[in-house]
């Protein structure tokens, strides 16, 4: 997109909210950067100069216009298609990685040395990953001053800022003011319009005791048509015991699993973003939690380009113009998706679910007691509680058992990886190789676990009765045959033949 400046500058003329997140536009007269709809006037076209992404603006010394928000634009849906070091790469800085690890351990995870990493990174998104993980860092502090009553102090080290000084510095850098005018602004906001302010804001929730839990309210920005309740009927649909629930009004709950303890999450949609309520033992884990529940719900995908093609499809156009926008939900543990996949051979989906419960309920760890509830009692369980345990004792058959305790033996000793920077390829051979695995799981859990958005499954008979009932093939060879004019949107075509069986 940002090749044809041309091409973005139509949209900035066009104030298209379509192209939010794909590009940001700054401009050199006033040293703010904007999202292509910003409300403001359009800039003279020698004033502006496009960015792919924010940290990149931010590095081209422009700070982050308070009308539009650009920070909380959805994501660029280039890293659900792109495979590449680079798309890889962007996934884990999301997911706090470099907060983490440091730049070395992001580079060591890549398998690349950190200054071909920095050198990829700057040519493909204009920013190193040093400046891209700074970016979030000032996200998410931005997310926790305006969403809760804590102290700014708590704020930087929740943030991942070294000190208290680091962290006024970059929101006065990056945002053009001090985080005690962004709470006030903040305040007013919601008094003066309530539903006036554009993306993530929040609750304005006090803060919990120290050591207690904290909740805090955000608004999930992405793009329309957004067919919410269809992303959330999938997961309810297939929802552990104990570990998810879906609500009578449409909401969703599950237990998160994040890098410094648990939290659970309430999800409910709404026509442009979801509501999302967290609940968290540690604020360090805001970014992480946001990224998961984002890729959860495919919330970065491209609704205008993908319902284009599988729209104009003879078979698929009834389908995707019953249910514009369709998602293709992800996961947020990528040990957790490759259980449900090996337990969802063969079996119905209700039976899958049955079975996920009892391994919850025996080897999850209890929720501490200010998350826990009637419906909430325990995370999932590790990869290394379920390889440890001998696969006679599993609650299914002899052959699926040994290929679950041997699948994830290989994920607990690090064989196997599956998180948002895993290779496609290396995942999909690892998988094959373990006895009992076969393509339809390796499948499942690249379109799931690693967000891969053109998988097809061409045995899957939801998958054949669907296209059958529209007028489609019946065979596997036919319907991969077929399918090919679906790429590279190929797992959103599964979405919609699922509900059609």
């Amino acid at each position: 997109m940002i090749d044809d400046e041309e091409r973005c500058y139509r949209a900035v003329q066009a104030k298209d909210a379509r192209f939010d997140g794909w590009f940001f536009v700054a401009v050199t007269s006033t040293g703010i950067f904007c999202r292509p709809s910003c409300p403001a006037t359009t800039p003279r076209r020698s004033n502006v100069r496009f960015f792919r992404t924010g940290a990149a603006a931010q590095q081209g010394g422009f700070r982050a216009c308070r009308r539009c928000r650009p920070d909380t634009a959805p994501g660029s849906p280039e890293w659900d298609q792109r495979a590449d070091l680079a798309g890889r790469a962007m996934r884990l800085v999301n997911d706090g990685m470099v907060d983490r690890v440091g730049v070395a351990g992001l580079a060591s995870r890549l398998a690349v040395s950190e200054r071909h990493l920095h050198r990829v990174l700057v040519a493909e998104l204009g920013a190193g990953p040093l400046a891209l993980a700074r970016a979030r860092r000032a996200q998410t502090a931005r997310l926790l001053v305006e969403t809760t009553a804590l102290p700014f102090a708590e704020v930087a080290f929740a943030a991942g800022f070294a000190s208290i000084r680091q962290f006024n510095d970059t929101v006065r850098e990056v945002f053009g003011t001090t985080p005690t005018i962004l709470r006030a602004d903040r305040r007013t906001a919601i008094l003066r319009g309530r539903a006036g302010v554009p993306d993530p804001g929040g609750s304005g929730s006090p803060a919990s005791p120290s050591g207690a839990a904290t909740p805090i309210r955000l608004r999930l920005a992405t793009r329309t048509p957004f067919a919410g309740p269809e992303v959330l009927g999938f997961l309810a649909l297939r929802a552990v015991p104990g570990v998810e629930v879906a609500e009578a009004d449409g909401t969703y709950r599950r237990v998160l699993d994040l890098p410094h303890g648990p939290a659970t999450v309430a999800l409910s949609p709404a026509p442009d973003h979801v509501d999302a309520r967290l609940v968290l033992t540690d604020l360090r884990d805001l970014g992480p939690a946001v990224e998961r529940c984002r890729r959860l719900l495919d919330l970065d995908a491209d609704p205008e380009a993908i319902d284009a093609l599988l729209g104009a499809d003879p078979w698929l156009g009834g389908l995707v113009a019953r249910v514009p926008g369709r998602r293709s939900p992800g996961a947020v543990d990528g040990a957790e998706l490759l259980v449900r996949a090996i337990l969802g051979q063969q079996v119905s989906v209700p039976g899958a679910r049955t079975v996920a419960g009892r391994l919850a309920a025996s080897l999850g760890r209890p929720l501490p007691g200010d998350l826990a509830d009637a419906s909430l009692t325990h995370r999932f369980p590790t990869a290394e509680a379920i390889a440890a345990i001998d696969p006679a004792d599993l609650p299914m058959p002899r052959a699926r058992g040994r290929a679950l305790a041997a699948a994830l033996g290989r994920v607990a000793d690090g064989a196997l990886v599956l998180d948002p920077g895993s290779d496609r390829a290396e995942v999909e051979g690892g998988l094959l190789s373990v006895p009992g695995i076969g393509p339809w799981t390796a499948a499942y859990v690249a379109l799931r676990a690693l967000g891969d958005p053109d998988v097809f499954l061409p045995t899957d008979l939801a998958v054949l009765r669907g296209l059958a009932n529209v007028g489609g093939p019946t065979t596997a060879r036919a319907a991969t045959e077929v399918a090919r004019r679906w790429r590279p949107w190929r797992s959103y075509a599964l979405h919609h033949l699922w509900p059609a069986s």
